[in-house]
């Protein structure tokens, strides 16, 4: 497939480390999206060589290439971490919180979409996009979560302080918050010379602080900054007066209902964009697909969607993990926290 421009498609972020839930992802789309979608996995680093392969036997598939944009975002990302006031403090203590790679995922805006939906790895898509292309004829930024709702101390945006500036308000703001794992919007947005204002106000101007500090490693944090600043018109659908398009979609959080191998929100069974893994790691899929019974809610959907071109490679039963790699797996996590 040619990298000439295409009127939408679907972006996602990838490399081999979590190869298992690309490809879960991409078999998704294919059965519940459409199965000619154009999809352009954006690398998350150089370890591609079992992705290229999975992209190589899929024609709709391409590889994001523009080495240019990618050091562009980074840069960008990395301007910004390296004047927020709590990366400041807390960067040299913490090194491994912040590498890059997820910032990677605003290069969609100088992709070969028109039009995109972004997934996040750690999800599958449920339905398809229809009514998110809708949206975007009206809307610059199209999201399906519920951070808006989350209490003051854990919003993504320091809503005390940006109020202080006068330029917005907690109303303002509230509705405009949002994660980064599900997201629309289109070609062209953030070019140059309003990511070179943006950056301005981030390191020149002191706006970095408006991001939380809890949360400057986070892609979705500054990602907020960035919506919330350049002031374009954004809906999100858990905010639609439309209850049948206010949905959960967390595995570890929310309930669904499975029929047929597609997830539902369970009350009211209303048709989900997406379930996301988020919070469990990708060697836990790794370890699922090799047959282990990793603790991952929604086991048997992810199967499903992994093993959908592959039935007869797909684990017929599940094995715990053997008393040796249970040791093993918390000896390793207790050496983590003590580098952190």
């Amino acid at each position: 497939m040619s990298q000439q421009r295409q009127p939408f498609g679907i972006y996602t972020l990838a490399n081999d480390v979590v190869y298992d839930q690309l490809i879960a992802l991409l078999n998704s789309i294919d059965a519940n999206v459409g199965s000619d979608i154009p999809i352009c996995v954006i690398p998350f680093d150089q370890r591609l060589e079992r992705c290229q392969q999975a992209i190589a036997s899929r024609p709709n598939v391409t590889l994001f290439t523009d080495e240019s944009a990618i050091a562009r975002w980074e840069k960008f990302a990395q301007e910004f971490v390296r004047v927020h006031p709590e990366a400041q403090r807390t960067q040299q203590k913490h090194p491994r919180w912040y590498g890059g790679g997820l910032h990677r995922k605003f290069v969609a805006f100088e992709g070969i979409f028109d039009k995109f939906v972004f997934f996040d790895g750690d999800s599958l898509a449920m339905k398809p996009l229809t009514n998110v292309w809708q949206q975007l004829e009206t809307y610059d930024f199209v999201f399906d979560d519920w951070e808006h709702a989350k209490s003051a101390p854990h919003t993504a945006l320091d809503i005390s302080l940006i109020e202080q500036t006068g330029l917005f308000t907690a109303v303002d703001i509230r509705p405009k918050l949002h994660c980064s794992s599900f997201w629309g919007s289109k070609y062209g947005i953030f070019g140059a010379e309003e990511l070179a204002v943006l950056q301005d106000r981030l390191v020149n101007q002191g706006e970095a602080a408006w991001v939380n500090g809890q949360g400057w490693w986070d892609d979705a944090f500054l990602f907020n900054y960035m919506t919330l600043r350049c002031d374009r018109p954004l809906f999100n659908f858990t905010l639609s007066q439309n209850g049948q398009d206010r949905t959960g979609n967390c595995a570890n959080v929310d309930p669904f209902t499975n029929v047929d191998n597609v997830l539902y929100n369970e009350q009211g069974l209303k048709p989900i964009h997406r379930i996301h893994y988020m919070g469990y790691a990708s060697s836990d899929f790794a370890r699922l697909a090799k047959g282990e019974d990793a603790d991952i809610p929604y086991k048997d959907i992810f199967l499903h969607y992994r093993f959908l071109q592959e039935p007869e490679q797909k684990p017929t039963r599940l094995k715990p993990p053997s008393p040796a790699a249970k040791i093993q797996r918390f000896v390793r996590k207790a050496a983590q926290k003590l580098i952190k």
